[in-house]
């Protein structure tokens, strides 16, 4: 529907029977966190800079709401009203579009304002442009440890394809739990049930499509 790789993922992964909120503070990346704290957070799992950058691209799709940003293009400081790394026109635009935000907090933007139903690269060519829509998305492009491979990726789609596939595969396999005192391996997402006892041993790989892997990539690692 949206394009882009498919990868395996191991069956039998199990879930957890509790989700608390304030189990997530300090663990997961924010969209006002410096580059530091966010490669740290990742590395804290064992993921490198460059995964982390090549994960970055699921921002190819979905939409953020303005009050993500808003301190970006509304009075960002004394001297200009919008972040300079923001596009001029860009900017301005975000500024007309998030006109209301604080009366209407569902207002949004595409995060790839270009093609925002494609899986592609353009996420990548975008924040070269002034075009990205978050802080995060600023830094990834002016870091010199992440800018490199927003420069790759950029102009080489197949290699981001690539190396996406090879840590959202690594992704799959962060913290997975053992045991049946630690977690339920369900048959429907919607539900608690437990799974019959050869299902757990299956080693057989279920060929994901890329929408089930974005899902993974924000529970796993932005709690979302």
């Amino acid at each position: 529907m949206l394009g882009g790789p498919h990868y395996n993922v191991l069956l039998g992964r199990r879930d957890g029977r509790v989700s608390r909120a304030s189990d997530v503070d300090g663990h997961l990346p924010r969209t006002t966190d410096s580059m530091s704290r966010i490669i740290q957070l990742f590395e804290s799992r064992g993921f490198s800079v460059q995964e982390m950058v090549a994960l970055s691209g699921a921002h190819t799709i979905g939409f953020s709401h303005c009050k993500e940003f808003s301190s970006g293009i509304y009075n960002y400081s004394k001297t200009a009203s919008t972040d300079p790394q923001y596009n001029p026109r860009f900017a301005s635009g975000l500024q007309k579009a998030c006109a209301d935000y604080k009366k209407n907090p569902t207002l949004s933007v595409f995060n790839d304002i270009m093609t925002p139903n494609k899986f592609d690269n353009m996420y990548y060519q975008n924040i070269q442009k002034g075009l990205g829509l978050l802080k995060t998305d600023h830094g990834l492009h002016s870091d010199p440890r992440t800018r490199p491979f927003v420069d790759l990726y950029g102009k080489n789609q197949e290699r981001f394809f690539q190396d996406f596939v090879r840590a959202m595969e690594k992704l799959s396999i962060l913290g997975v739990k053992t045991g049946s005192k630690d977690g339920d391996i369900r048959r429907s997402w919607t539900s608690h049930v437990w799974a019959i006892p050869s299902i757990e041993t299956e080693s057989t790989l279920c060929p994901c499509p890329l929408m089930n892997g974005i899902v993974m990539f924000e529970s796993l690692v932005f709690g979302g």
